[in-house]
């Protein structure tokens, strides 16, 4: 070691030994950066650049050996033999491309090794070659340790360059391989000149053909220019490929943050990028997760022992959050190659949308989404499981059908907002009246059923009460409709041994409730089957009677009473069944108006009779008949205005019949659509005067234009006081009013006689004509002078 300090101190020009470090330098980091490029390519292009590395490498050790030559100065004439000088360069470039390929191709630490030995070893031969073509006028000697020290510290940091020049990228992480390279080719250079001793020898002379100092400086410029050149292509390719690298990264971290789904790049267990949905599921900010272990998010070893197994397969696992709170999750492994070394990405997607989606669907199929009660399947299940459990336990079942009555009345009045609320009512309310032995579900539409063990009848029956009395007490919104309901009870084995026939039964008794007032309950009873099914069957032939062509039109003449002139007709419906022959209104009209078949009917009774009295060249007045549910109805009044268009009837010549419990439902309704029928230029008329709730309330509240008495107070008025008082008084009130009057079922002259002496209005009944097709009362409707003298006879 002394004699390479002395060497040296002793023997060399700092200035071209720090110019010659200098040069190594750049050489070195040219060379690493070169080789870093080398990795990365392939094909011809690989070969391309580990030639240019081998070229840069080689002409650095040659330049770095020649300028501290010429730095050397053993004091002795000297000089630089051609051929030698030039197979330096030669031997140079070949043994340090030989290396870097070694490295780069076979790749691996070991070939790293390896071939930074080959280029330790290139560096010495190219050494000792550039010492044998230095002629100098003396004799040279060499000390053996010293030289395989050189040759040691050549092999062992060349291997060492390579070996940590290995997946370096990036140029500051290229800096600790330039630096063992620069220190492998300098200190095996100053060692090796430090085991040569020059004897000078004045008997020997530099031959003439020698380089001389001034020409050797000439082509180390060279080289160390050739250097430079390669230096800058190098350091602005190696520039290029990081802006173009932080692009592409840029641009995968814009597309990975683009993702729904989490993403995470990981080597083994250490997290190496993250984009924002996995970091915002995680709850921190991704540049804490780079770094992190993966191990400390997804924790279940089960997990990541299935993505090992089975890779690229969703696995199901829990992630754990910064808090320490565990979200399920699906993660999926891909292996990926990344800065040039195998990783794997894991993609990790929530699935606490899906799980509650999941749990929703679940409940939906066992729950009504509006009211969450049991569904009709549910409540199918439980009461099976409830009449296995009776027949064990020897007790009773009884099952409890509801529907609301006039339901479809609030719907159209209110709207479907309002229905909904007063369903979700009910189940509010009646829920409140159970306790955990019972259970409620809705069926469909506004039909409800209600489970209850019980010990009998009675217990049922005082379910029934509490149930009703609630409702009655009770609203679905402030401002809301009234809840009415009424309910049928069917026992368990009483009644039934099977679930469709108990559901059947309670259903039975439901009907039986509604037809007998409403708003009350009823049990089955044996005889109701055979109502019902005939009620059922009949219902369900009215639903077809008008498109079958089954309904009729019949019509009473109205007359004036003091001229006895008809004065108009009334139309009355009539329905002619196929096998039962004709059916009493007082029969199918309720029937039709429970179950809203009226609305269609009460549109061909309109249409028909309003096109009838169009054709009648007398303009005689035509009164219609309408119920409840077609004044309630919002699209009414629509329909009136188009039918009057389309026959071309006038207006004045139709006369609306409402009853007074029409209007009790919903006045301002009723009120409403009155108005509207008015302002159409129709004129309306109470029908059954007398039979209502509030008769003279209506009069005043309500625009009539005719008053119509039941024919059950004109029936005998001439010989019952009581009667004849009643009806003095109607016809008082008309008179008061400015109201016309008509009676209806006069029967008799001595009827006639009474009304004429009271000045009625108008009579209509047998006495004046029995309804009948208009083609029998073809005399007033295109007759000059329609009296009905004749017609008194006959009846």
């Amino acid at each position: 070691m002394l004699t390479v300090v002395g060497c040296l101190v002793e023997a060399h020009d700092f200035r071209l030994v720090a110019l010659a470090a200098g040069i190594c330098a750049l050489s070195a980091l040219t060379t690493v950066c070169l080789v870093s490029h080398a990795r990365r390519a392939g094909g011809w292009a690989q070969a391309g650049w580990l030639a240019v590395a081998a070229t840069a490498g080689g002409s650095g050790i040659w330049a770095t050996h020649f300028i501290a030559m010429l730095a050397f100065a053993p004091g002795v004439p000297s000089g630089y033999d051609v051929a030698l000088t030039g197979l330096s360069l030669a031997i140079a470039v070949v043994l340090v491309g030989s290396g870097l390929s070694l490295a780069v191709l076979v790749g691996g630490r070991a070939a790293a090794w390896a071939g930074g030995a080959i280029l330790g070893l290139g560096i010495a031969a190219m050494h000792y070659t550039g010492m044998a073509a230095y002629e100098v006028a003396g004799h040279k000697a060499w000390d053996p340790a010293t030289v395989g020290v050189s040759l040691a510290l050549g092999g062992i940091l060349g291997g060492a360059a390579l070996a940590a020049q290995l997946g370096a990228r990036g140029l500051a992480r290229q800096v600790p391989a330039a630096l063992l390279l620069l220190l492998a080719i300098c200190s095996h250079h100053f060692t090796a000149m430090g085991s040569v001793t020059v004897t000078p020898d004045p008997a020997r002379a530099v031959s003439e053909a020698a380089i001389p100092n001034a020409w050797l400086a000439v082509a180390v410029a060279l080289a160390s220019f050739a250097i430079l050149l390669l230096a800058g292509a190098a350091l602005a390719l190696d520039v290029r490929d990081r802006r173009h690298a932080k692009v592409e990264a840029d641009r995968l971290h814009s597309l990975a943050n683009a993702a729904v789904e989490g993403l995470v790049v990981c080597t083994g267990d250490a997290i190496v990028s993250a984009n924002r949905s996995f970091a915002k599921l995680v709850g921190l900010p991704p540049s804490a997760l780079a770094g992190a272990a993966l191990s400390a998010y997804l924790p279940g070893d089960a997990a990541r022992l299935a993505l090992a197994g089975q890779p690229e397969r969703p696995v199901e696992a829990e992630l754990r959050q910064a808090d320490g709170t565990l979200v399920p999750v699906e993660i999926i492994m891909q292996p990926v190659d990344h800065a040039g070394r195998p990783h794997y990405a894991v993609a990790v997607r929530d699935l606490r949308a899906r799980r509650q989606a999941e749990r929703q669907i679940q409940f939906l199929a066992h729950h009504d989404a509006l009211t969450g009660l049991a569904n009709r399947a549910s409540f199918g299940k439980r009461l099976d499981q409830e009449m296995r459990a009776a027949d064990a336990g020897g007790r009773k079942l009884a099952v409890l059908c509801l529907d609301l009555d006039r339901f479809k009345e609030v719907n159209d009045l209110f709207g479907h907002a309002a229905g909904d609320a007063m369903l979700e009512g009910v189940a509010r309310i009646v829920s409140a009246e159970l306790d955990d032995t019972q259970m409620m579900a809705r069926l469909g539409g506004d039909e409800f059923a209600v489970l209850m063990p019980c010990g009998g009848p009675t217990e049922a029956g005082r379910l029934a009460e509490r149930i009703l009395e609630a409702l009655r007490s009770g609203r679905a919104d402030a401002g809301g409709p009234q809840i009415a309901t009424s309910i049928g009870v069917a026992l368990y084995p009483d009644d039934a041994q099977e679930r469709a026939a108990l559901l059947s039964y309670a259903d039975t008794a439901l009907y039986r409730a509604k037809s007998e007032g409403r708003g009350t309950y009823r049990f089955f009873e044996a005889r109701m089957g055979v109502e019902v099914r005939e009620r059922r069957l009949l219902e369900h032939d009215l639903r077809h009677a008008v498109a079958r062509g089954e309904m009729q039109l019949v019509y009473q003449p109205q007359t004036d009473v003091g001229s006895g002139a008809v004065i108009g007709f009334e139309a009355l419906l009539r329905w002619k069944h196929p096998e039962r022959g004709y059916v009493s209104p007082a029969l199918f009209i309720p029937i039709a108006e429970e179950s809203d078949a009226i609305l269609q009917i009460g549109e061909w009774v309109l249409r028909e009779a309003c096109r009838e009295a169009a054709t009648w060249s007398n303009p005689l007045s035509i009164a219609v008949n309408v119920s409840a549910v077609q004044i309630h109805s919002p699209h009414f009044v629509g329909l009136v205005h188009e039918v009057l268009l389309k026959t071309g009837l006038a207006p004045g010549r139709l006369e609306v019949e409402v009853t007074e419990t029409a209007l009790i439902s919903d006045p301002n309704r009723a009120l409403l659509t009155l108005r509207q029928l008015k302002s159409l230029g129709l004129r309306i008329a109470m029908d059954d005067f007398g039979t209502g709730y509030s008769s003279l309330s209506n009069l005043r509240s309500f625009p009539f234009d005719k008053i119509k008495i039941d024919g059950s107070f004109v029936r005998s008025v001439d010989s019952n006081e009581q009667t004849a008082a009643i009806v003095r008084s109607v016809l008082g009130l008309g008179r008061g009013l400015g109201l016309p009057v008509l009676a209806e079922g006069v029967e008799t002259e001595a009827e006639l006689i009474f009304l004429a002496a009271e000045q009625c209005h108008a009579a209509q009944g047998y006495l004046m004509g029995r309804p009948s097709p208009i083609g029998q009362f073809a005399q007033h409707t295109h007759g000059t002078d329609p009296v009905i003298a004749d017609d008194r006879k006959r009846a």
